[in-house]
C-alpha cells in the first residue's frame, strides 16, 4: 500500500544533477532531468520527493561538489571535527560516502585513525576502500560518520538499518544534512532539488533515534547535526503537533526576481544553489547574465540546466562596473567575497 502523502511542493524538469558540470552548453541544456514532488509522509513524517527516481542517478568524475576551497567551509568541517572528536573520540571512526575524501583526511591529519568506504572515490589514499559499508567486510566502528548522504538516499531509514547492521547493532553515528527548517524559514526555493530525495528536520531524528547524544544547527543554520545510537534506530511514526509548515509562498522572491532582474545580474556560486536559481530565473524570463564559482573545477564548465558558462572570479569581473549588483547564492559567503573582490560591488545574499 502506498503511504498517504501532503502535497508541498512541485517542480517539473529540474537537473538530475545539479553539481555535474558539461563540456559544452549545449550538453548543459540537454542534462538528464527528473520533476519534484515534495511530500511529507503521514505516517513517519518525513519528508521527501515522491517522483524521485534513483535509476537517474549516477555519480561519475564529473560530478564537482568540492567546498573546502573556501576559508568559510573549511571553519565549518573543524567545527565538525572538533565535535566528532568530543562526542565519538578519535579511533575506529569509519566515515560512509567520504567523496573525495577532504573531511576523512582533515580528522587524518588531526590524528584520528579513520576509514573512508566510497565505492566512487577517484584518489589514492590507504585510507579509502573503493566500496560500500557492509556487513561482509568485518571492520566495526566506534563512530560512524555520515556527512551529506543521508539526503541522497530513497530509503533514508532502511539505509541506517543496514548501517547498523554493518556496525553488529552498536555505536555511535555523527549525521549532517541540510536543515528543511531554514529552507522554509528563508524561503529558499533553490534549495530544493531532484538530488536530494530526503529533507529533514531536527525532530525527525529524535523520531529516527531513542537516543540522540547531540543536535543542533550549523553554517548559519542550514545544516543540521545529529550525533545518535545506533543501537537505539527505530521506525519514525508521525507526531500530529509537529506537522511540517511549508510555506505556500515559497517563490515570491522568484516573482520578485522578475520584476528587478536583468541580463547583467551576477551570480556567485556555480553550485546547487546557483544552478536552480539560474533555472528558474530563466523560466520566469530573467535569465541571469553570468555566473561566478571559485572552484576551478567548475571555471570553463557549463552548468546543467541553462548551460551558462562558469567563470572565474577574475573573468566573470572583467569589464563590470563598480558597484554592480552580484547575487550571492549562499549569505555565508558574503563577507569572504566582499573581501576577495575589494568590496567594490553592491552584494546581495539571495537567500539572507
Amino acid at each position: 500500500m502506498t503511504p498517504q502523502t501532503r502535497l508541498l511542493y512541485a517542480q517539473d524538469a529540474l537537473p538530475v544533477f545539479q553539481n555535474r558540470m558539461y563540456d559544452s552548453a549545449a550538453e548543459g541544456r540537454d542534462c538528464p532531468k527528473g520533476d519534484m514532488r515534495l511530500v511529507e509522509d503521514l505516517e513517519t513524517g518525513l519528508v521527501h520527493n515522491a517522483a524521485f527516481n534513483p535509476e537517474f542517478v549516477d555519480y561519475d568524475a564529473a560530478y564537482q561538489n568540492e567546498q573546502a576551497g573556501s576559508p568559510q567551509f573549511r571553519a565549518h568541517m573543524d567545527a565538525v571535527a572538533d565535535l566528532v572528536e568530543d562526542k565519538m573520540g578519535r579511533t575506529g571512526l569509519i566515515e560512509v560516502g567520504c567523496g573525495k575524501g577532504t573531511f576523512l583526511e582533515l580528522l587524518s591529519d588531526r590524528g584520528a585513525k579513520v576509514t573512508g568506504f566510497d565505492p566512487t572515490y577517484e584518489g589514492d589514499s590507504p585510507l579509502v576502500k573503493r566500496a560500500y559499508f557492509s556487513p561482509g567486510l568485518g571492520l566495526r566502528g566506534e563512530g560512524l560518520i555520515l556527512r551529506h548522504v543521508l539526503e541522497h538516499i530513497p530509503d533514508p531509514v532502511a539505509f541506517l538499518r543496514k548501517l547498523a547492521e554493518a556496525n553488529g547493532g552498536r555505536g555511535l553515528i555523527y549525521i549532517e544534512v541540510p536543515c528543511l527548517d531554514w529552507i522554509c524559514t528563508h524561503k529558499s526555493w533553490f534549495d530544493i532539488f531532484f538530488e536530494h530525495v530526503n529533507y529533514f528536520r531536527l525532530t525527525d531524528f529524535n523520531r529516527i533515534f531513542a537516543r540522540v547524544v547531540h543536535a543542533d544547527r550549523a553554517f548559519g543554520g542550514q545544516y543540521l547535526r545529529v550525533v545518535a545510537d545506533l543501537s537505539t534506530l527505530r521506525t519514525p511514526r508521525r507526531d500530529a503537533g509537529d506537522t511540517v509548515r511549508f510555506p505556500d509562498d515559497i517563490t515570491a522572491r522568484l516573482k520578485a526576481q522578475t520584476e528587478t532582474g536583468g541580463p547583467d545580474d551576477i551570480v556567485w556560486g556555480g553550485a546547487s544553489k546557483g544552478v536552480i536559481f539560474s533555472l528558474l530565473r530563466e523560466r520566469a524570463g530573467r535569465p541571469v547574465g553570468r555566473v561566478i564559482d571559485i572552484n576551478p573545477a567548475k571555471q570553463g564548465r557549463y552548468l546543467p540546466a541553462t548551460g551558462l558558462r562558469v567563470l572565474s572570479p577574475d573573468e566573470g569581473l572583467r569589464g563590470i562596473e563598480p558597484g554592480a549588483t552580484i547575487l550571492v547564492m549562499n549569505p555565508n559567503y558574503l563577507d569572504e567575497i566582499r573581501q576577495m573582490t575589494g568590496n567594490a560591488f553592491t552584494y546581495v545574499g539571495v537567500s539572507a
